[in-house]
């Protein structure tokens, strides 16, 4: 025992002579065991590279490169390159106005049908277990016992700006237990389910002018 204690203090001492005590100050590069790649082999923009025959270190995209994103389609206001990536500090991938804390009032992209089929399907699949199908807080987690579920046809949902909703799906809602969903909702999926709240709240505010004159007699009925 008394060897075990002495190699020890003395592997101690060593470890202690060599590193130094935590805290310090020393002119000698730190000791790496595990550097986890903090410094490796690279290239500075335009430095040489004797790689290449042309020496360049930059290079241009290999040919038959797929782009990692493409422009969003049907938008409403389009910038003057008429194109507008996931990675812009825009409206569409926000929910705010430029420059400004204030949410978007309309939702950027043009009311389609596929749209709106888009929203219903993903509203279904992302929404309705805590929302409901009918956006009144009446969804399966609701007889699980969750009774802080939102009603979407509540005043205060009702009037809020349709960037508004979107931020909430993007970064969730503390207030409400709601968590993010933007891993799991793309920019675009997210304003078609704006889209397809927006009709479940119409439907509920609706009147008979409302419907199409050829079906109002089914509704009657």
């Amino acid at each position: 025992m008394r060897y075990f204690l002495l190699i020890f203090f003395l592997t101690g001492v060593l470890v202690v002579g060599i590193a130094g005590f935590r805290g310090d100050m020393s002119r000698r590069p730190p000791i790496e065991l595990f550097p986890d790649m903090d410094r490796q082999p690279k290239l500075r923009p335009q430095e040489r590279n004797t790689f290449f025959a042309d020496e360049r270190s930059s290079r241009l995209p290999v040919a038959g490169t797929v782009a990692r994103s493409l422009p969003y389609r049907n938008l409403r206001d389009r910038t003057p390159d008429n194109s507008v990536y996931p990675f812009h500090d825009t409206p569409v991938n926000t929910g705010l106005i430029s420059g400004t804390t204030n949410f978007v009032e309309v939702i950027p992209f043009h009311l389609t049908e596929q749209l709106m089929e888009r929203g219903r399907d993903r509203y279904q699949i992302y929404c309705s277990p805590c929302h409901g199908p009918l956006g009144d807080a009446n969804g399966p987690v609701k007889k699980l016992g969750m009774a802080t579920v939102a009603n979407l046809h509540d005043k205060r949902i009702l009037e809020m700006a349709d960037g508004q909703i979107f931020y909430a799906i993007t970064h969730g809602s503390p207030s409400q237990l709601m968590g993010p969903y933007a891993a799991q909702v793309s920019v675009e999926d997210r304003w078609a389910i704006v889209a397809y709240v927006r009709a479940l709240q119409r439907s509920r505010l609706g009147d008979l002018e409302d419907v199409p004159e050829p079906d109002r007699s089914a509704l009657k009925k």
